[in-house]
């Protein structure tokens, strides 16, 4: 009896390819992510040294849209948590840590995750119809978020603290003192430190795409 050798392709490889490409998307995804991750780490130690007001600069803001962007709305909440994380280990939330350490834990961490996240939303959500507009209006969304967030943990965690702050600090009412003295300068410029890099945004979400490209025909 004779028996016909197959010559057509083997399902399995199929399969075995498709298990190949998986693994370098996860291994060029988390490689991407830990980098910038670093970056996040290194820009909020240095930011820690630019203030306005009370609290420093958050110039970790523009790695989070590009890394949420680039890797999605789940890599962007890791980001934000990274960011948060160094917020507390840098010291810089040391006025809330002394009042409410739970509250404080909780507001830093959740406010950057978040950021991250919706940012990822976002760009996912305009991207397919406009990538410039995309790339705005997640930088717009990071540090409204953040600010947002940060405003709603005073409420819930440290009203009776700001008002004697407030108080102290000569301000009429509570509301102009965290507009003016707590969030105002802060929010401000983040928010146009984004808007005005949206453009250098958009460039890095490219070239950062045409790397991985790159990277899959090399491999």
């Amino acid at each position: 009896m004779l028996f016909m050798r197959r010559t057509g392709p083997d399902p399995g490889d199929s399969r075995k390819e498709y298990n190949m490409e998986n693994k370098r998307i996860k291994t060029r995804t988390l490689t991407g992510v830990a980098v910038l991750t670093a970056i996040v780490v290194v820009l909020q130690f240095l930011g820690s040294f630019i203030r306005f007001g009370p609290f420093s600069i958050s110039l970790v803001l523009i790695p989070i849209v590009v890394g949420a962007a680039l890797y999605g709305p789940w890599a962007g909440a890791w980001l934000g948590f990274a960011f948060g994380m160094v917020v507390l280990l840098s010291g810089d939330a040391g006025p809330f840590l002394a009042v409410n350490p739970l509250g404080t834990i909780l507001t830093v961490l959740v406010k950057g995750a978040a950021a991250g996240l919706f940012a990822g939303l976002t760009y996912r959500a305009v991207s397919k119809a406009k990538e410039l507009l995309a790339a705005i209006l997640a930088a717009v969304v990071c540090p409204v978020v953040n600010t947002g967030i940060f405003l709603l943990g005073c409420l819930l965690f440290f009203m009776p603290t700001i008002t004697e702050w407030s108080t102290n600090a000569g301000f009429p009412s509570v509301g102009k003192f965290i507009i003016f003295g707590l969030v105002g300068g802060n929010f401000l410029f983040e928010l146009l430190v984004n808007m005005v890099l949206s453009p250098v945004i958009v460039r890095l979400i490219k070239a950062g795409r045409a790397s991985n490209s790159e990277n899959r025909w090399v491999e």
